[in-house]
């Protein structure tokens, strides 16, 4: 017996479900004027540090930028849920903005990510890292980590066997209502790459690589690692569609707690709530989940592992159980 879903929203305070366009326009700029700092010291090392020192300190400067590239990623993935504001105009325009920077089609990603969200924990509709089963496996086996930033240039380009969906391509089945809008964040997206172009063309491979290409790669794997985490544990169970039902599905996510980068990271892994009522803004998460874990404390999934440890220990479950008889129903 688990409760419904007003009965969870119940217990939750009223205000958590509201967004404030200041707030959020706040968190998204001070995520740019992080960025912007961040390419400003970026350049002074280069600039006043021997060669070595650059090497050494170029780790440090990496972590910290793609960590900031993923929190950018985080405010237009609240864009695409329409819990940064109430606005949809300025949702999708701060939405595409920010994922365009990170090299993502903003609204076909918006698109199949509510697709994941609507399937959460279903075997036969889920959206990525589902078991799939015997009579559907796809040939070929998993990149190590999943290709790890790679890998995730790679499920936007080519989508997620055996049920894929291209990113890239406007006209897949499941933006059939959505076409223009995946058109225009393309065109926006093709603009960007043309800055990018000139970039290169103007300060050389070395400082596209050292700032852009690298922070870019730290921000998917990271995306990988979080959505990964957050739908593959033990004891997290998947059900087959008969079996499945909204409540029941979105349960079967975890919390997690990213230490350092937690807050940077906009509470994104605060997941249960998150996937419960997407509507939340980020700002309201921790408050709200307080609450979902004082009125249901049995139904509360966390875990405190290290980040990295826990995505091999699963990695390694997952490569080794995904495939499962077509009979499964849990």
């Amino acid at each position: 017996e688990l409760p419904t879903i007003i009965d969870i929203k119940r217990a939750i305070p009223s205000h958590c479900f509201q967004s404030n366009v200041i707030t959020s326009m706040y968190h998204a700029m001070k995520d740019v004027v992080f960025v912007i700092g961040l390419y400003i010291l970026g350049e002074l090392l280069l600039t006043y540090l021997p060669f070595w020192a650059v090497l050494v300190t170029a780790p440090v400067f990496w972590f910290a930028q793609g960590t900031m590239f993923t929190a950018l990623f985080v405010i237009g993935h609240d864009c695409g849920h329409g819990s940064f504001s109430k606005y949809d105009l300025l949702n999708d325009t701060v939405g595409t903005v920010m994922h365009s920077f990170l090299m993502t089609p903003y609204y076909g990603w918006k698109v199949s990510h509510k697709n994941h969200h609507k399937n959460t924990g279903n075997i036969d509709k889920d959206e990525v890292f589902y078991p799939v089963r015997k009579s559907l496996k796809t040939p070929g086996r998993a990149l190590p980590g999943f290709g790890l930033g790679l890998g995730y240039f790679g499920y936007l380009v080519f989508g997620y066997n055996p049920r894929p969906v291209r990113h890239f391509n406007p006209f897949e089945k499941i933006f059939s209502k959505h076409v223009l809008g995946c058109i225009l964040s393309l065109v926006t997206l093709t603009v960007w790459s043309s800055y990018v172009y000139q970039y290169y063309m103007i300060f050389g491979f070395f400082r596209l690589f050292y700032h852009y290409i690298v922070p870019l790669f730290i921000f998917a794997t990271n995306t990988v690692l979080i959505t990964f985490l957050h739908h593959t544990e033990e004891e997290i169970p998947w059900y087959s569609d008969s079996k499945w039902d909204n409540v029941r599905g979105q349960l079967s996510s975890v919390d997690r707690h990213y230490g350092i980068v937690h807050d940077i990271l906009h509470n994104i892994t605060t997941h249960q709530i998150h996937h419960l009522f997407p509507k939340v803004p980020h700002y309201h998460l921790e408050e709200a989940t307080s609450h979902f874990r004082a009125a249901f404390p049995e139904l509360v999934n966390i875990r405190t592992d290290r980040t990295f440890p826990a995505f091999y220990r699963m990695f390694k479950k997952y490569v080794k159980q995904c495939v499962i008889p077509d009979n499964t129903h849990v």
